[in-house]
C-alpha cells in the first residue's frame, strides 16, 4: 500500500463513501486507530468539512422534524 500522508490534499483520492463513512463514525465518536490513520491519508480535508456540514443540516432537520411531529400529536 503507498503512503499518501504527505501528498498535498488536491491530489488524495478517497470516494464519498469513504468521507462520508468517516463523517458519520465521527458523529458517533468511535473509531480504531488504524481507520482514523487511512482515513487521514486519503480523504480530501475541504471534502470532510463539506460532508460534516452536510451532516449536522441533516440531523438538526430531522430533529426539527420529530420535535414538530410530537408537538403535533
Amino acid at each position: 500500500m503507498k503512503k499518501t500522508e504527505n501528498l498535498p490534499t488536491a491530489t488524495r483520492k478517497s470516494t464519498i463513501f469513504q468521507t462520508v463513512k468517516a463523517v458519520m463514525w465521527s458523529f458517533v465518536g468511535l473509531r480504531s486507530k488504524s481507520g482514523y490513520d487511512q482515513d487521514v491519508a486519503q480523504i480530501n480535508p475541504l471534502h470532510i468539512v463539506i460532508a460534516g456540514l452536510a451532516g449536522v443540516f441533516v440531523f438538526v432537520g430531522s430533529l426539527i422534524l420529530l420535535a414538530m411531529w410530537v408537538v403535533g400529536k
